[in-house]
């Protein structure tokens, strides 16, 4: 599949019910409303083709940069590759799930992370949170920097109601990750999620809401929650 073949695709698979939902959310043109599952069906179509997901992205089209980021293979995307990305995502949902998911699964993931939460851009910032988190969820507790961890967590608990808005979701579901997927965090991260409360965060007018993140913690250790295979979904 080539580049004007996996436009075609997307295309065609545009609905404008899904459209309305991704700019009620935020979503900026040019895109054409694709599901996340019709994107994975292009996907399994197409194959995981490297060079197609960067020509896909630079397209500046929301849907081709969200499936850009499926498709892509995580350990050859360079911190070049992944900067650029980042900077120029159309709307938080490439952020916070596309890019963010790739960085993670691949060796950049916890140092770009670290880097882009402290970025100007609050949407920057949020792709730094998201990475972060996929990376706690995807890597063995072993290959994690807990000490870090703890900070970032600490963080927080201390700047989280005064940070921008979809940062404040970003970072709450940081806290959420610690605690569900790393043990070692779990206490810690509970507590934070308590002292933070009810996160306010506007869903543009949407019937989504912000997760507790201290129930969300507690469900997934009753059910004694495995690592994921991939922070992409």
């Amino acid at each position: 599949m080539d580049l004007s073949q996996a436009m075609r695709a997307l295309e065609s698979k545009g609905k404008a019910s899904t459209k309305r939902i991704y700019m009620n959310h935020g979503a900026t043109e040019p895109f054409f409303g694709v599901s996340v599952a019709d994107m994975k069906a292009i996907l399994k179509q197409a194959g995981r083709d490297h060079e197609l997901a960067l020509r896909l992205y630079d397209t500046k089209n929301g849907d081709a940069q969200y499936l850009a980021g499926l498709m892509a293979n995580a350990g050859a995307m360079t911190k070049k590759d992944l900067e650029r990305w980042a900077k120029t995502a159309t709307w938080y949902m490439v952020r916070e799930y596309s890019v963010a998911g790739v960085a993670a699964d691949g060796p950049h993931g916890w140092s770009l992370g670290s880097k882009w939460i402290d970025a100007k851009d609050a949407g920057v910032q949020t792709c730094g949170w998201a990475s972060l988190s996929g990376c706690l969820a995807t890597r063995a507790d072993d290959e994690l920097d807990l000490d870090g961890a703890a900070e970032l967590l600490a963080r927080v608990e201390a700047r989280l109601h005064a940070s921008d808005n979809r940062v404040r979701y970003t970072m709450n579901g940081f806290v959420i990750a610690a605690g569900g997927w790393v043990p070692a965090l779990r206490a810690r991260a509970t507590k934070v999620a308590k002292a933070i409360g009810k996160v306010e965060v506007d869903m543009g007018g949407t019937a989504c809401s912000v997760p507790d993140a201290a129930h969300c913690i507690a469900k997934m250790a009753a059910r004694s929650t495995k690592k994921r295979a991939s922070a992409r979904c």
